[in-house]
């Protein structure tokens, strides 16, 4: 059997990073799911059998030095060497997919190699407020269901309970097992949910932490002050240091994006220095008198 060029497959250089190989594997994964208009059922295959590999430090290692891996047995390898892809998830963000699941369709247990029927995925889209993709959320939704009964197909809505995870982005997809079509004596889908993020007017993320701008007075900036900033978790009190400047960054721990248990990222308050369009007669003369101090 011919060698198969896995950086090939995903388009990749062999010199790529782990990263690189990831969002490569994930931009061709959900443009060939076979859910999709251009889905492609034997390129979706190729794309997942290449990054269970080079996805894997040590397969790629093996791959890069003999053409080929050598854990496992079974099916897809070259040369006669096989692919072990048990507990194998691929996993970007909140993007997942089993590989036994996806080979379960083509090869059968020990028992033979034979076709197993599957259900059809299932892809819907949510939206969730800026404040549930910082801290997670739950979902009761009505997913457009196929229901077969006596030979014929209709078509149902089933309530679902989804857990969308803290510090999801804009764009990820959710994956639940099992909770597609189901076919008789076959396997049934998954339901692939992609979450839509409403932007926030306040904040932003920035990887684990909560970007905000704070306007602040020009004597407030020269004096120091202290401010009530609003936080997701509600308003506290910021004390403003005397001679903060323009675009500097107010650090608050742990008022961020939840991550690794009970680790949370800061917020981070961007100072921006309001300076008034207009002046009274007596606010022009103070100024004055500081530009004669030098200030």
């Amino acid at each position: 059997m011919s060698k198969k060029n896995y950086y090939q497959t995903l388009g990749v250089d062999k010199k790529a990073s782990a990263d690189e190989i990831k969002k490569a594997y994930r931009k061709l994964a959900h443009k060939y799911h076979p859910d999709k208009t251009e889905g492609d059922d034997t390129k979706f295959k190729e794309i997942s059998e290449a990054y269970a590999v080079l996805g894997d430090e040590k397969k790629r290692a093996e791959y890069d030095t003999y053409g080929q891996t050598f854990s496992g047995s079974g099916f897809g390898g070259q040369n006669g060497q096989g692919f072990d892809f048990s507990g194998f998830a691929g996993q970007s963000g909140n993007f997942q997919f089993d590989l036994n699941d996806l080979f379960s369709e083509f090869f059968g247990g020990a028992g033979g190699f034979h076709r197993v029927k599957r259900g059809r995925d299932i892809s819907i889209d949510i939206q969730i407020s800026f404040k549930e993709s910082v801290f997670g959320t739950q979902k009761d939704i009505l997913v457009p269901m196929p229901v077969h009964k006596d030979g014929k197909v209709s078509r149902e809505q089933q309530s679902i309970t989804i857990k969308v995870p803290a510090g999801v982005n804009n764009g990820e997809m959710l994956r639940l097992s099992g909770r597609g079509e189901n076919i008789p004596d076959g396997s049934p889908g998954d339901l692939y949910v992609k979450i839509h993020v409403s932007p926030s007017n306040k904040f932003r993320k920035e990887g684990a932490h909560i970007i905000s701008d704070l306007d602040v007075k020009l004597t407030d900036a020269l004096l120091g002050f202290e401010y009530e900033v609003e936080t997701l978790d509600g308003p506290i009190k910021v004390k403003i240091p005397k001679g903060v400047t323009h675009g500097e960054l107010l650090r608050i721990k742990g008022k961020g994006v939840p991550y690794s248990g009970d680790k949370r990222g800061d917020l981070l308050l961007r100072i921006q220095i309001k300076i008034p369009a207009k002046l009274s007669r007596k606010a022009k003369k103070l100024v004055e008198q500081l530009r004669e101090e030098g200030i």
